[in-house]
């Protein structure tokens, strides 16, 4: 097995994980009802996606 043969410091290794990180996911308006939606997902306040409706929602 390999073993270190020098500690590593924090910045080092802090610097190897600068893109180790949560993406913040983009978001749109709905153009059916203006609510705000994740992009490719279906509208959750009006069951619609581009333009058709997908999910039956209760009026």
């Amino acid at each position: 097995m390999a073993h270190p043969k020098h500690k590593v410091s924090k910045q080092r290794r802090d610097k190897r994980r600068t893109h180790d990180h949560a993406a913040v996911p983009t978001l749109a308006t709905c153009p059916n009802c203006g609510a705000t939606v994740m992009y490719h997902h279906v509208c959750p306040e009006c069951g619609y996606y581009r333009g058709r409706q997908i999910i039956e929602k209760e009026a």
